[in-house]
């Protein structure tokens, strides 16, 4: 892989670690500033409230799917990516000085709210510029190894925020963390946003958007050709369902599970977490070069069969791992098998889009899915927990996963598709194979 392309890998996962440590640190922090902006009461249930308004963030989504994918397709990937960091700069500085409760009434919650909406657009719109940026930016061979760093920046914003949080837990009072400590991750967040934004300017456009003519397309980026494609956008729907239930549930409401079920306390639940989400980071550019090799579709049916099968096991012996050594084992085997969907999923999509739909394609199917799912994810557990019937949640996780697994069974190889050869009827054509590769044959 060139100068140039680590260049661009570089910029683009920079860009989506900030990005998604805005997104993440309201839910890793949500446990000490939920009583900020509710009347005193129900703990469980100003924490619910929370997360109602983390998830509506997820329904704002596929409006900035469908808004920054456009500019993408039209635009040109740089454009989106500089866009989307502009937004959640904006949207952290916003929680970072909302009113509590206490001074403002429920006016806080409105600045909160607003601020997830612009959150939501942010990411609706980084997703698709950034699944689309890394995969067309490095070479066809190793374009499930590039696109991998876009969970290794995602968790990368995960484990920084996580670190924060283990910082400020332990130089200062719970008290002080309840009261203010929590604005501290925001601010941060709003300043790493502006360096990001800096980087972006001077980014460099892919290639293969460049020459590829699709900015001289009158129709690019608009939901008439999307509806052309109509088959794969459900299909990204369809296989993103299962992936991003379990990824949500084993990082953003694993520290909160082992704190409220588990009983165990919030600075070790914390530190599982991180420690997990270390290994984790470290092993997606592993799996997508594994992908690389074999196949994308192996790498997704063994998520799919290992999610469907184990989720309950994990998750019901993590509900008794009130110590650190156990649920870091589980956490890690749960992520393991995860590491089969979000490896390579971002390439997956992207690969089955031609050129001047690609990012409006991946980044609306992808926000809808993460909508109705992964926003979601969270609020049904802890419904399921108010319910009395926590273990619900984990039959919930394991059928997800197993409509998933359907689709993953059934559809065809994407590693050998070259991104620049479309054919009338849309879809794309297999690139010419290297000698001693592997010739995969789709599903039919």
């Amino acid at each position: 892989m060139g100068r140039e392309q680590w260049k661009k890998i570089w910029v683009g996962s920079a860009g989506n670690m900030v990005e998604w440590f805005d997104w993440f640190v309201y839910a890793t922090f949500a446990v000490y500033f939920a009583d900020s902006f509710f009347p005193e009461g129900n703990e469980t249930a100003n924490l619910m409230n929370t997360m109602g308004i983390f998830a509506v963030g997820f329904f704002m989504r596929p409006v900035g799917g469908w808004l920054l994918g456009r500019i993408g397709d039209r635009k040109g990937r740089k454009a989106a990516l500089t866009l989307t960091v502009t937004l959640m700069s904006a949207s952290a500085i916003l929680i970072a000085v909302a009113p509590t409760y206490d001074t403002a009434g429920y006016g806080g919650v409105a600045v909160l709210m607003l601020a997830r909406l612009l959150q939501g657009l942010s990411v609706g719109g980084e997703y698709a510029a950034s699944a689309t940026y890394l995969t067309e930016a490095s070479a066809p061979e190793k374009r499930g190894f590039a696109s991998s760093f876009q969970y290794v920046s995602m968790t990368a914003g995960q484990l920084v925020g996580l670190g924060l949080q283990i910082v400020l837990q332990r130089n200062m009072s719970d008290a002080a963390l309840h009261s203010w400590g929590w604005r501290i991750p925001f601010v941060v967040g709003a300043l790493g946003a502006a360096i990001v934004f800096y980087l972006r300017r001077s980014m460099l456009e892919t290639e293969v958007y460049a020459e590829s003519g699709a900015a001289e397309q009158e129709d690019r980026g608009t939901l008439k050709v999307l509806w052309q494609h109509r088959r794969e956008a459900f299909l990204v729907m369809a296989l993103t369902m299962g992936g991003t239930v379990a990824y949500y549930t084993y990082t953003t409401y694993l520290t909160k599970f082992l704190s409220k079920s588990a009983g165990m306390d919030k600075s070790t639940a914390s530190l599982v977490s991180f420690c997990a989400l270390f290994v984790f980071m470290c092993i997606q550019p592993l799996a997508g070069m594994l992908s690389d090799r074999i196949g994308r579709r192996p790498l997704l049916i063994t998520f799919a069969v290992g999610s469907t099968f184990l989720t309950v096991p994990i998750m019901t012996m993590l509900k008794h791992a009130d110590t650190f050594w156990p649920a870091l084992g589980l956490a890690l085997l749960a992520l393991v098998v995860v590491t089969g969907y979000t490896s390579i999923n971002a390439c997956v999509k992207a690969e089955l889009f031609p050129t001047n739909i690609r990012a409006l394609g991946v980044g609306l199917s992808y926000a809808v899915a993460n909508a109705l799912f992964g926003g979601t994810a969270e609020y049904v557990a802890l419904w399921f927990k108010d319910a009395g019937a926590e273990s619900g949640f984990y039959w919930y996780v394991a059928g997800c996963a197993a409509v998933s697994l359907i689709v993953y069974l059934s559809m065809r190889e994407t590693r050998d598709i070259d991104l620049n050869r479309v054919a009338a009827a849309g879809q794309p054509q297999e690139r010419p194979q290297q000698a001693g590769a592997t010739t995969i044959t789709p599903a039919s």
